[in-house]
């Protein structure tokens, strides 16, 4: 539990380095939708072996089965939503001020998701401190930005 901040600072980290890259092949491809598809090809292709590498134990068949339609789909069509709008918008505001207003819509989004407990999640109440929080971070954004 104590690596879990240092392990979430790397994993944005990567998002931000990854965001650039692939930002960047789809400005050279002329088309931030097939960066975007290259990016999760090669990505497919990284899961899949570290799965079969790392993991041996597959869901059985009623687990499988027992997945909600929507959950096969819903989480894919956003991140390629998300991935690909931020492949298209990162050569327009830069690395930086996408980063800040993505970070700002996840956070408010997940406390959102924490307060109502969607997807089962644990139930975090919104309460004023969390609010002055987003604020803050808001302003923080708009500071940041030069807006």
């Amino acid at each position: 539990m104590a690596m879990s901040p240092v392990f979430a600072l790397l994993a944005g980290a990567a998002i931000a380095a990854q965001a650039s890259m692939n930002a960047q092949l789809g400005v050279l491809l002329r088309s931030a939708m097939l960066g975007t598809g290259v990016a999760f090809l090669v990505g497919l292709g990284f899961i899949l072996l570290a799965f079969f590498t790392l993991s041996r134990d597959f869901p059985p068949f009623e687990v499988i089965r027992a997945v909600p339609v929507y959950l096969w789909f819903s989480g894919g069509a956003l991140s390629a939503f998300a991935i690909c709008t931020y492949f298209y918008l990162i050569p327009q505001m830069g690395i930086g001020s996408l980063m800040s207003w993505a970070l700002t819509g996840q956070v408010i989004v997940a406390m959102l998701a924490g307060h109502f407990g969607w997807f089962d999640l644990p139930v975090q109440a919104v309460n004023l401190p969390r609010l002055a929080g987003v604020a803050a971070l808001v302003l923080g954004i708009i500071l940041i930005n030069g807006n």
